[in-house]
């Protein structure tokens, strides 16, 4: 099966096999809520006899009110009836937002790396045009195309090596058949000799508490972003604490306490100037007597001397050592995709500070060079484990290679199908 077909089964064919069984789940719940026989009846029919039910109910409260004025009892049936259909209402609600982002993964990729997609699929789509065979002047202007997505300049070198490779292993001399490989090389690169599961997902503790300490420069999202992920691990069912270690940035505090708010999450904060590790230290203590699964420490983000972030950094470090052996589970840099190869020296500066595990790319969506995803892989040798794709609460994904691709190559795959069946 060739990996522009793979791409397509895997991030749409497979989500349209799983939401058949879920219409089903839905008719099937229908037909067993017939409140008269219990027999099996299609929702249809059971829509049919609730509508008569409220009516009934309706004519029922009014005859009783037009009959009987002076009874104070009359006026609470009317609300008893309300109440129920408050409830009905509530559920109904719930169920499209869910379904809404299931369906996210393959879209939200798709849509989030737009920018990237126009601009790096267009100008592939003029170099093949513009040859017709594979040859030293098609590589060379191959290597400028990744380059200018921010694909940095030795990922790039190391990706024209093994294309070559490839192309001269399969016999391929038609210029729209390397395409594929280039896709199929990308994801290789990105994961190297490690399997998906290493580098995808944040680790959790098994034991207790998790603790993720986020890191980065102010102005990359870095508040937002923790926000976001407290509202992503709240609907998975787990019990989150934000620490407000940043006391130094005006606003910081606040801004992660609206965020707390919004997403329904406790928050532990101090003054504008505190030391940042005793906010660190009251927020495990907070999370461990209200039985917490996951604390989200901010950090300040100021980079005008590295040895002041490193002792800081260090000294925070030790505290969730102490507190929580083993911890902290993840130490998160957010980066700010817009920046380019800017984000490259922020990621060197920080890996040098403290032990980076992951990188959080957040405004991929605003980006035409999303290339930097693999570069920061590539030469920092950190995986990119979450990317921002919108500005929706809900618009933090899990970073997967596949589906990175996919929205890299979404076009030329959907092209590439038309092709398949028109053959």
């Amino acid at each position: 099966m060739s990996f522009f077909k793979k791409l397509k089964e895997k991030f749409v064919k497979e989500f349209e096999v799983k939401e058949e069984p879920l219409e089903e789940e839905k008719e099937e719940k229908g037909s067993e809520e017939d409140p008269d026989t219990g027999d099996a009846v299609e929702s249809s029919d059971l829509q049919g006899e609730t509508e008569v039910t409220e009516e009934q109910e309706v004519e029922e409260v009014a005859e009783v009110s037009e009959e009987e004025p002076e009874e104070d009892e009359e006026v609470d049936e009317p609300v008893e009836v309300e109440e129920p259909l408050q409830e009905e209402e509530t559920v109904e609600e719930e169920d499209p937002v869910q379904e809404e982002e299931e369906d996210s993964i393959a879209s939200k990729f798709k849509r989030g790396l737009a920018k990237t997609r126009n601009s790096f699929s267009s100008k592939i789509n003029d170099l093949v045009a513009r040859y017709r065979t594979v040859d030293e002047d098609f590589f060379e202007e191959l290597e400028e195309v990744l380059i200018s997505a921010d694909v940095g300049v030795n990922t790039v070198m190391e990706m024209i090596d093994e294309l070559e490779m490839e192309v001269k292993r399969r016999n391929i001399k038609d210029t729209q058949k390397v395409k594929e490989v280039i896709s199929e090389k990308l994801v290789e690169i990105y994961y190297g000799d490690e399997d998906a599961g290493e580098v995808e997902g944040l680790k959790e503790n098994p034991d207790g508490l998790t603790i993720y300490l986020f890191v980065g420069v102010n102005g990359v999202g870095k508040t937002t972003t923790i926000g976001k992920l407290a509202h992503r691990l709240k609907a998975e069912g787990k019990n989150v604490t934000l620490a407000a270690g940043d006391t130094f940035r005006a606003g910081a505090i606040d801004q992660l306490e609206a965020w707390g708010e919004r997403v329904g999450v406790n928050t532990v904060k101090h003054s504008e100037g505190s030391d940042p590790a005793a906010v660190i230290y009251d927020g495990i203590k907070s999370a461990k007597s209200r039985n917490s699964d996951v604390l989200i420490c901010d950090t300040a983000g100021r980079l005008q001397n590295k040895v002041n972030l490193m002792n800081e950094l260090s000294k925070v470090k030790r505290v969730i050592e102490r507190e929580v052996p083993g911890a902290p589970h993840e130490v998160l840099l957010v980066l700010d995709a817009t920046t380019g190869q800017n984000a490259m020296s922020q990621a060197k500066t920080f890996s040098e500070a403290t032990d980076v595990s992951g990188i959080v790319l957040s405004k991929l969506d605003g980006t035409a060079k999303g290339g930097i995803v693999l570069a920061i892989r590539n030469e920092l040798e950190i995986p990119v484990k979450l990317v921002g794709l919108g500005e929706k609460v809900t618009d933090l994904e899990t970073f997967d290679a596949h589906a990175f691709v996919y929205g890299l190559f979404a076009d030329m795959i959907d092209d590439y199908e038309e092709e398949e069946n028109e053959s």
